[in-house]
C-alpha cells in the first residue's frame, strides 16, 4: 500500500509540474488564442484516471486471465507425487520469503516456462510449464519456482504496473495535447474537434505507446536480475544458473503479451528490438550469478 500511495503521490506531483510548465512555455495561452478550449487541469486528471485505471483493472484481473490465456490448472488437491512436491516447494520458499501460499498451477505446454502474478504479494498464481517439469531435474525446477516467488515477494506485479500507469499517462496526455496543436493551430479548425485532432490523437498515441514501452521494459528487466539472485537464494546459485542454461537449450515458450514480462525467459530478441524486450539476454544473466556466487 505505501508503494502505491508513494507512485500514485509521484505521478501527481509529475502532473502537477508538467501543467504549470506548460503554462509557463505558453502552450496554454497559444492554444487560447487559437480557440482553443483545452483544459489542462482537467486533461491532467482524465489522463491519470484512464492512465492507472487501465493498469490497476489489468492487475486485479491479471489471474482469472492468466488461467484461461494459459490453460493453466490449479492444483487443488495434488493428484500424484510431481504435484505434491511442487506445492511442498512452493509452500516452503513462500514461507523462507514471508508471503502467503500462492496457488500453484501448471499450463499444458511441451516448453519449458514459468509465469507468476496476481494482484498483490498474497493473492498470486505461480504457475509451470508440463514441459518444465517434464525437461528440469527438481534442483532447476526448485530455482525456477524460486524466481517466480522472488517476482511475488518482490511486488514486482504491482511496480511494474504503478510504472505502466505513469507512462499511460503521459501518452494520454500528450497524445491529446498533440491533438489539439494540429487540429486548432496548425489546421485552424474553430468548430470542436475536427478530423486532425482524432487522426493525430491517435497517431500520436500509438507512437508514444511504442516508444514509452521501452521505459516499462527496462524496469522489466532489472527486475529479472533481483528475482534470479532471489531464485539462487532460495535454491543455489548452481541450480539457478542450471536452470537458465537448460532454457538457452531450447526457445522458450512464448507466453500472452500480459504475462511476458513475468515469465522465466523469452524469445530471444537482437539489435535495437532488445530495447523492447522485458528480459536481458541469458548468457548475461548466467554471467551475473556467476560473479554473485564468487563473490558471496
Amino acid at each position: 500500500m505505501q508503494r502505491i500511495f508513494l507512485f500514485l503521490l509521484t505521478n501527481i506531483a509529475i502532473m502537477v509540474i508538467l501543467s504549470v510548465t506548460l503554462r509557463v512555455l505558453g502552450v496554454e495561452s497559444l492554444l487560447a488564442q487559437n480557440g482553443s478550449d483545452l483544459n489542462l487541469n482537467a486533461l491532467v486528471i482524465f489522463s491519470g484516471i484512464f492512465g492507472f485505471g487501465g493498469a490497476f483493472i489489468s492487475l486485479a484481473i491479471s489471474k482469472w486471465m492468466a488461467k484461461r490465456m494459459t490453460g493453466a490448472i490449479v492444483i487443488d488437491s495434488p493428484s500424484n507425487n510431481v504435484e505434491k512436491w511442487l506445492l511442498d516447494t512452493v509452500k516452503k520458499q513462500s514461507k523462507i520469503v514471508g508471503i502467503k501460499m500462492p496457488e500453484v498451477a501448471i499450463f499444458p505446454s511441451p516448453q519449458m516456462n514459468a509465469f507468476a502474478t496476481g494482484a498483490s504479494k498474497n493473492k498470486a498464481l505461480v504457475a509451470v510449464s508440463q514441459g518444465l517439469l517434464d525437461s528440469m531435474s527438481q534442483g532447476e525446477i526448485e530455482a525456477v519456482v524460486g524466481h517466480e516467488i522472488s517476482h511475488v515477494a518482490n511486488g514486482d506485479m504491482v511496480t511494474l504496473t504503478l510504472i505502466q500507469g505513469v507512462v499511460n499517462t503521459f501518452v494520454i496526455f500528450f497524445s491529446r495535447v498533440i491533438g489539439h496543436v494540429v487540429d486548432r493551430v496548425i489546421l485552424k479548425n474553430q468548430r470542436g474537434h475536427g478530423i486532425g485532432y482524432f487522426v493525430t490523437t491517435i497517431f500520436a498515441q500509438i507512437v508514444l505507446s511504442i516508444l514509452a514501452s521501452v521505459i516499462v521494459m527496462y524496469f522489466s528487466r532489472k527486475r529479472e536480475y533481483v528475482a534470479d539472485t532471489g531464485g539462487a537464494d532460495l535454491a543455489g546459485h548452481q541450480n539457478m544458473i542450471n536452470a537458465l542454461k537448460r532454457l538457452g537449450q531450447k526457445e522458450p515458450e512464448a507466453l500472452p503479451e500480459q504475462l511476458a514480462a513475468f515469465g522465466i525467459g523469452e524469445k530471444p530478441k537482437t539489435g535495437w528490438r532488445e530495447l523492447w524486450s522485458s528480459h536481458p539476454p541469458l548468457e548475461d544473466r548466467i554471467k551475473a550469478l556467476e560473479k554473485r556466487a564468487k563473490t558471496s
